[in-house]
């Protein structure tokens, strides 16, 4: 599998040329927030998604300055809403560094998370680009609308896999919709050109969160054993919706039981996780993410045969082989 370096390589100058945009973005007058948005900086992640942006702007007619503005809107509006996911969720940890909610707490990592909005829909505005403020703030209502209906089902431990489907595709696949559709927007103002790319963004991102949660009934850490998170946090993901689908209605009141009553018990979560293993939640989960994966490229056989498609098929193929 190509790595990410290698993958960037048709757009390597304007991710950099980026992140000095993305910088200035950010600015202000004010002390703390540049203080607190450095830090942020610092830390950046992988960037998948203004990877994804610049590619498809590249594969779609060519980067423009546009295409800059994309990118830049995308990340202000994913920093923001990650910031206020670690308020929502009480974490203290974001990619393992300190989040701003444990350095900085709630009431600031709240007002941050609005500043950056701010900024996103200032710089759209500025520049005269309100498809991309379309495209975006429709990802951003969608992604809320998924947290909540997560929210929801949680509470009555009853997600059918429609549901979960529903779920992952608003919370995570519309948001790399945005990007595959910005990016597509930017160089060629093509409406069926930025609907066939967020058809491929949908797809990929599909792939990205089954991916997502598969980790958690992986073996990880010293001790070998998967760490069950969703479990403890009562969320109802694809392994285990097949396997409680696919089980005697004994042992499915048994193992809502424990999820109900005993998430916090370490034990009683393994036996959770042994009972999707030995269920075929994984190999299910697995199937599906695959048949994402293959949607997606089918969507790409279509479009010309350059090195930014090439790159495309290799991030598509990175999301569902990366380790972590």
């Amino acid at each position: 599998m190509p790595s990410l370096e290698e993958i960037r390589k048709p757009v390597n100058r304007e991710m950099q040329e980026f992140e000095k945009h993305f910088r200035e973005a950010m600015k202000s007058k004010i002390p703390l927030i540049n203080v607190i948005t450095n830090y942020l900086l610092r830390r950046k992640g992988k960037q998948i998604r203004p990877l994804f942006v610049f590619l498809t702007s590249g594969l779609s007619g060519g980067i423009t300055d546009s295409t800059y503005n994309a990118a830049s809107l995308i990340e202000l509006l994913h920093s923001a809403s990650l910031i206020h996911d670690d308020v929502v969720d009480e974490s203290y940890e974001r990619r393992g560094f300190f989040s701003i909610n444990a350095l900085w707490k709630s009431k600031i990592s709240v007002l941050l998370g609005d500043y950056l909005l701010a900024r996103g829909l200032l710089l759209s505005v500025d520049q005269n680009e309100y498809e991309l403020l379309r495209l975006v703030s429709d990802a951003v209502r969608e992604m809320s609308e998924g947290e909540l209906l997560q929210m929801q089902k949680s509470r009555k431990l009853n997600i059918t896999k429609d549901e979960y489907f529903e779920i992952i595709r608003k919370k995570t696949a519309t948001l790399i919709a945005a990007c595959t559709a910005c990016g597509a927007w930017s160089s060629s103002r093509d409406p069926v050109l930025t609907e066939k790319m967020k058809t491929f963004g949908e797809k990929v991102g599909m792939a990205f969160q089954i991916k997502d949660d598969l980790f958690d009934y992986q073996k990880k850490g010293l001790i070998g054993k998967p760490t069950g998170n969703d479990i403890k946090e009562k969320k109802f993901t694809l392994p285990l919706i097949h396997a409680l689908e696919n089980c005697p209605e004994s042992d499915r009141r048994r193992i809502i039981r424990i999820i109900r009553k005993h998430n916090n018990n370490t034990r009683k979560v393994q036996e959770v996780i042994e009972f999707a293993l030995s269920n075929g939640g994984i190999e299910y989960s697995t199937e599906r993410m695959i048949e994402f994966r293959d949607e997606a490229l089918e969507v790409l056989s279509g479009l010309p045969d350059n090195e930014y498609n090439d790159s495309l098929r290799s991030l598509v193929n990175y999301v569902v082989e990366r380790k972590k």
